[in-house]
Formats: structure tokens, sequence, C-alpha cells
């Protein structure tokens, strides 16, 4: 990369800090930074407008402004998801870059390739309690995999080199905290040379360890597999183990996009958000192979169960739930040297019953409000989900806000191999759905990006559908609009509590799109969801589908104990006591479909 990255022939400094920075991002294969301009970060924004200048012109980074520094980094974290690449986010000292710190954890914990730049305020300030004074290299130490200040121009290239390594290893978030005035200074002419991203390496598991594994499996008479994240890539080779060993596959959320799809074995999901036979199949089995993931729900593990669990990291194994068997490797690369170590199945019992336990579940309780409900309102929103996943594209990158949507997305929305559902599965953060898209479609504007949005996700960072605009993202929004929080209602609900503080005044948010310049339509009719979605998918550029859906829908978890049971009965007690029996009536009535049955 040439020094002075579109400087005029009359500056007569080669390049600053912040030149060096841009130029070994853009080494790095960085295309774009999201934030916020202002004050301290005002030099590194200069050298982002100069790297597009000149003979450079459409080779540098774009600046993608964002209205708020949390979408920044949630956009940054989908991009990387996406794209595997290492993304770019920014904020200025102070409130701009503490504003990128539910973004960042987001994405931490996603384990996704993100470089935060935190600028700060001038260095001679630093511990005078100086305005807008806070310590970045501190205070994003617990979201990151590497947090370190810039206090000099020649310690500069080897740390960036340092956050852009951290961030691949990880991979994770690398946070840079950059004092404006040493993002001025001239930069060193020596700079070392930025790797491309390591190739991935095998991480193969202990033979003996694997043998272990396979004589558990060969003395269990039923056996259930329970996917995760892990399985990526490795889809034939579990499926093909799970019709060997003659066992049921489950999965967790984040595990769903990537062993669901073409799976004969499929007994869905567990955990709060569950569905099908996965909690039975796990629970009555003689082993249970927890396969790449960390599922971090205990209760629905079973605790009487023979376990063994597969994980290339150490720390995790064991963390949640009992543990017989440990092995430590990929979870392809374990399952593909397991296969020829185990015996072909004699009894298929098991995999058959808990199969067909799936499928009446899933024609029962699961599509019960898909079906014959044309004509009711307030709509469903599972037949909103349902819809959608029919309307929406093969390859849909699907952003999920935390809530509801989950709920619907994790159960309606069908995984081919090649869609992705992106949400904050795990750090569980309100409002990630829109940022995310902007992540996504910034990323690639030709594949359809669909986010499903609560009202109260949206709300929360309602002017991003001005990014939306400003850069004409063909982002289609579907809003589920149900004017409360009906997560945080169930969660009440479940301890015993009765409704307070979930509700939402109605809003008319299409008509606030529309007041933005972005196509929008409001659906208050089952009737006019199809063709809304479907005009909407067909429009260049973005579109919000406003669909009012019933506020009293709940998810209904795979498996109620007797203490939620107490818990929902005392809360509708105390709900008729304070007059509320006709919510109570109303809520029955939204749900006895949803109720699991024996």
């Amino acid at each position: 990369m040439p020094f002075g990255i579109g400087r005029s022939p009359q500056d007569k400094r080669d390049r600053t800090v912040a030149d060096l920075l841009v130029a070994q991002l853009i080494e790095a294969g960085v295309r774009r930074i999201y934030g916020i301009v202002g004050d301290s970060l005002n030099p590194v924004v200069d050298a982002v407008h100069r790297s597009n200048t000149g003979d450079n012109a459409g080779k540098g980074i774009e600046w993608v402004h964002v209205r708020h520094e949390e979408a920044a980094a949630f956009a940054a974290a989908a991009e990387a998801e996406v794209t595997g690449e290492l993304a770019v986010c920014a904020g200025s000292c102070g409130p701009g870059n503490l504003h990128l710190i539910n973004g960042l954890y987001d994405a931490n914990r996603s384990r996704v390739p993100v470089l935060a730049i935190a600028s700060h305020i001038p260095s001679p300030q630093i511990g005078t309690g100086f305005f807008q004074e806070t310590h970045p290299d501190r205070l994003f130490v617990e979201c990151s995999v590497y947090s370190e200040m810039i206090s000099s121009a020649a310690q500069a290239p080897r740390v960036i080199n340092s956050a852009i390594h951290h961030a691949f290893a990880g991979p994770g978030v690398a946070v840079l905290t950059l004092p404006g005035d040493v993002a001025d200074l001239d930069a060193p002419a020596a700079v070392p040379d930025v790797a491309c991203r390591p190739a991935k390496p095998r991480i193969v598991p202990d033979a003996a360890a694997v043998q272990q594994l396979a004589d558990a499996i060969d003395a269990a008479k039923k056996v259930t597999i329970f996917a995760g994240v892990g399985v990526r890539g490795a889809h034939d080779d579990v499926i093909a183990l799970a019709d060997k060993i003659a066992a049921p596959v489950g999965h967790s959320l984040r595990g769903k996009e990537w062993i669901q799809y073409d799976n004969p074995f499929d007994v869905g999901m567990s955990g709060l958000l569950g569905y099908g036979a996965c909690f039975d199949a796990m629970h009555e089995a003689d082993l249970l192979i927890l396969l790449g993931t960390d599922f971090p729900y205990d209760q629905f593990l079973p605790s009487s169960v023979r376990t063994a669990q597969v994980d290339v990291e150490p720390a995790r194994l064991g963390r949640r739930t009992r543990l017989d068997l440990a092995v430590v490797g990929d979870a392809g690369e374990t399952v593909r040297a397991l296969l020829p170590l185990v015996r072909k199945a004699r009894s298929r019992a098991f995999l058959k019953k808990m199969v067909d336990k799936h499928t009446k579940a899933m024609s029962g309780v699961v599509g019960a409000y898909t079906k014959k409900v044309e004509r009711t309102t307030p709509i469903h929103p599972e037949y909103v989900a349902d819809v959608l996943d029919q309307v929406a594209a093969d390859d849909a990158v699907f952003t999920v806000d935390t809530g509801m949507c989950n709920v619907w997305a994790s159960r309606y929305i069908t995984p081919n191999g090649t869609r992705r559902v992106i949400g904050s599965f795990l750090h569980g953060s309100m409002a990630n759905a829109l940022p995310h898209a902007i992540g996504a479609a910034s990323a690639d504007p030709s594949r359809q990006v669909v986010a499903m949005s609560g009202d109260g996700g949206l709300s929360m960072l309602l002017g991003e559908l001005v990014t939306l605009k400003h850069y004409d993202l063909p982002v289609k929004v579907v809003l589920f609009d149900n004017a409360s929080l009906g997560m945080v209602r169930l969660e009440m609900l479940v301890d015993g509590l009765p409704m307070f503080g979930t509700e939402s005044p109605k809003v008319d948010y299409a008509a606030v799109a529309q007041a933005i310049g972005i196509h929008a339509v409001r659906v208050e009719k089952p009737k006019d969801l199809r063709g809304a979605l479907t005009e909407a998918f067909a429009r260049p550029g973005p579109a919000l589908v406003d669909v009012v859906t019933d506020p009293r829908a709940l998810s209904i978890p795979p498996n109620i104990t007797a203490g939620q049971v107490r818990g929902f009965a005392a809360a509708m007690s105390k709900e008729i006591l304070g007059g509320g029996m006709g919510e109570v009536v109303s809520m029955a009535r939204a749900n006895l479909r949803n109720v699991p049955r024996p």
C-alpha cells in the first residue's frame, strides 16, 4: 500500500497514524466502517475519506453513517457473520464509543471477527477528569479478546496488526483505543505486513477418546444427538452417524440452520423457545451426545442420562450438565472418526418413536395457528412467520429480534442449507434485528435480507430506518406489531406475577416509515398479508410491512414444570382479582391450542 493515501502534492506529510490504520484495514480486507463521525474520531474519518480520492477512488473504505453507535456494532457483527471476514465499527471519545458496547458484547459472544475503533480524548489530558473522559482500554476488556491503547506512532503498526490477528484468532472483538492527537501524528515509515486470515486448522480428537465414545454408543440402546453451531460444515457426516446408530437429532437455536435441513431424524429444538420431541429424546435416551454446543439452559438437559460432550474448547466441557465422556475436537472431525468405529444399530424403535412424536407435535401444537386463520383477527404471529417462510427467498438472510420473534423464527423459518438466521442468540439484546440487517445488506446488497422485528425492538433503534433510506439498502422489515413486550409478559406469568409495564401505545409504524421515504404498508387482516409481503419483497430498496399481531399469543415451552403451572395460575388469579377477567379469558382463547397435551 503506497504512502500518502489520496493526499494532495501540497501536503508535506507522507501519512498519519490514522492513514496507517486505514491502510492496514484495507490490507486485511475491510471494505467499510460503521459509525458516527465526530471530534476525536475526525482524523480517522478524514483518512477514510482520502482513501477513496485521487488514484484510489473506489479502492478505499466506505464510511457507513448509522444513527446510533450501538447499531454500528450490531451491523459490523452481522457483516462478519455472513462473510466470515473482518468488519469494523467506530465511536468517538466518551459517549460515542460507550454506545458501541452492547453490540460488541453481542459480537464477541457470537465469536465473529470485529474490530472496534474507540477514539479517545487528547493524550495529555488522560487521567485529569477531562471533558468526556472514560477509559475505553479498560471498559471494553470484558467484551473483547483484545483491547489496547495506541499511545505513540511507533507503537501503532504492531498494535493494529495484533488487533486484526486477535479478531480473526478468537474469533471475537478487538478494540483499538486511539487518542485523536495520536491519530494525527506522522506514521513511521517501516510498517509490518498485515497477514491475510489464516486457514482454519484441523482440530482432530484423540483416537483413544473417540474409541471410548464409540464403545459407549455401541453399549447404549437409545442414543440422542443434540447439535449446536459447532456442526457447521458437518451436516452430511452427522446425518450419516445418526442413520448408522439410529439416533434422533435435536438442536440448539444456533445449530438449527446447520443441521435441521434434509434431516429425516430431526426432533426439533429444546430450551425456552423449543418445540417438538427434542426434550423427550434427550431425557429418554441411554446416552446423550452434546455435539458442538454450549447450550446454556441446564434445566432442559437431563441429569440422570449418561452424557458425552464434543467441543473444540476444553473449558466448555461439563460446565452445563453432567459429563461422563469428553472429546476435545472439531465436531466434524470427531464424527468422521466415529463412523467406521460404531456398529450399525440393531433397533430403530427409539428413533421412530421420537420422530413420530415430533411429527405429531409439529402438525398439532406448532401448526395449530397456521391453519384456518385467514379470517382471524388480531393476526396470529405464528401465521405471519409461516407465510413469511413461504414468500422469502431460498437464500434469504433473516435477522431476528430477541423476544417473541426468536420463537416464531425458530419454529417456522425453514432452513435449507443456504438461508441464514442471525440474532442476538447468546447476548439476548433487544433491537438487534434492524442493525444486523444493515450489516448483512451492506455486505451483499444483491441478497434478500429480512429483518423480523418486534415493535419493542424497532422502536428502540427506530432511527436506523433513516440509515436504510440513506443508503437505499434493500432490507425488508417485517414488523410483528403487538404493542407489547410479549416475552416479558410470559416471563412475568410463569413467575406468578401480574403483567405490568409491558404494554406500549399503538403506533402506525408504516406511517413513520412512509414519512422517512420508505415503502411501507400496515396489515390488519390476514387475507392481506401474503400480498403485502410479496409486493414488498419485489420492490427495490427498503420496505416495511407493519403486521398488527395478537398481543396475547405466548410461547409455550416444550416442557412445562409444575412450578411454572403454579406461577401461571397465580398470575391469572391476580389478574382476575385486579379486574382483568376479560384479559384472562382473551389470553386463554389465544393460547389454548398451544398448550402441550399428552
